[in-house]
């Protein structure tokens, strides 16, 4: 696909808090809980969403009742749940409709190809996607532009080599930096561990956000003095896959520090090993998302900290894209960095309202 033809959308750092590609760094755990910094943290999505917005200025107005249609990686995620609610969100902001569907399992590729096929077959007038690997939906998204279809890729994306010669056109994309995410997860650990034996837990090998993920993190710990890395697992975005693998870890390695994972549905599978091996307190955990369980966990000890960005502005981001596109309007060439914030006990209580 041509550049031109490919936006990345990714949403503006408040700069006052985060810093530019920076993290929100978690105040003391005795520092007061009413200061002007957290006041500002805690008013973070709403500034989010407000730089969102502006970023894609003009925006659009629907001159019909338009029929979009959303296709996830999968609603058994609570991070795609928060997404399908920021489509719909939008959807009826707009006046606009949105079917919002997704593959049974974050790993079969196939069924969500089906879908997609199914997808451009019915009269929907702009599609968004979020591909569970850079190629499994390249046939799809080649139908929909044959059909003159617009597609906009939420999150996750298809491969631009792939789709150039499949003449597969992505209208616009709004993403995150996932690779910044891993980077930022791992110096959290080495901040805590300071020196010792880690461990990687990626989720589906070849999808976009596990691979970059689990770039980030590699590369910030094998930068680390001291700091071992154990070869990476795969956990297949699944809660008990993340159990087994991280209680086998603990039985091959039991003096483990430290276990960065891919999202926090697995970050939560490895603390729940942790505890009934009776060594929480001896190995940090982090996980990606900020889904509400993660927050709970983070707020009951037992979780360490993850990575947040926001779904739900994914989701609207995606339909306001897809009206942009559908109306003419020129979709700007322009790169926003994603706020990502690290949340741990320090912090978590000013990012309620956050999703």
């Amino acid at each position: 696909m041509k550049k031109s033809l490919v936006v990345v959308l990714v949403l503006a750092l408040l700069v006052s808090v985060i810093g530019c590609g920076k993290k929100v760094e978690a105040p003391k755990d005795n520092a007061p809980k009413a200061t002007q910094e957290q006041k500002v943290v805690n008013s973070a999505f709403k500034d989010t969403e407000a730089a969102l917005l502006k970023s894609l200025e003009p925006l659009p107005k629907a001159s019909k009742a338009y029929k979009l249609a959303a296709l996830e990686i999968t609603l058994a995620n609570p991070f795609w749940v928060t997404v399908k609610e920021g489509y719909e969100a939008g959807a009826k902001e707009y006046g606009v409709t949105i079917d919002v569907m997704s593959a049974p399992k974050e790993d079969d590729v196939n069924s969500q190809l089906e879908t997609m096929k199914t997808l451009v077959n019915k009269d929907y007038d702009a599609i968004a996607i979020s591909a569970i690997t850079p190629f499994n939906l390249v046939p799809g998204v080649a139908a929909a532009t044959e059909k003159k279809i617009p597609v906009v890729a939420v999150g996750t994306s298809v491969d631009t080599e792939a789709a150039k010669k499949a003449n597969a056109k992505i209208a616009a994309f709004i993403t995150s930096n996932f690779e910044d995410q891993g980077k930022m997860g791992a110096e959290f650990i080495i901040d805590k561990i300071g020196t010792g034996k880690v461990a990687i837990i990626e989720g589906l090998p070849g999808a976009a956000q596990s691979e970059a993920r689990k770039t980030g993190s590699k590369k910030a710990f094998e930068a680390a003095k001291g700091v071992e890395l154990l070869p990476i697992q795969s956990g297949n975005w699944d809660r008990q896959k993340a159990y087994d693998l991280t209680k086998n870890l603990l039985q091959a390695n039991p003096d483990l520090k430290g276990i960065f994972c891919a999202n926090d549905v697995m970050a939560l599978g490895a603390v729940e090993a942790l505890k009934a091996a009776g060594k929480k307190d001896q190995v940090t955990v982090v996980g990606v998302d900020f889904i509400d369980d993660a927050r709970q966990s983070i707020k009951n000890g037992e979780l360490d900290a993850t990575v947040a960005m926001s779904p739900y502005l994914f989701g609207k981001g995606g339909v306001i894209l897809a009206l942009k596109v559908l109306e003419g309007q020129t979709v700007k060439d322009d790169i926003y960095w994603t706020p990502m914030a690290v949340v741990d006990r320090g912090n978590v209580d000013t990012f309620e309202g956050w999703k």
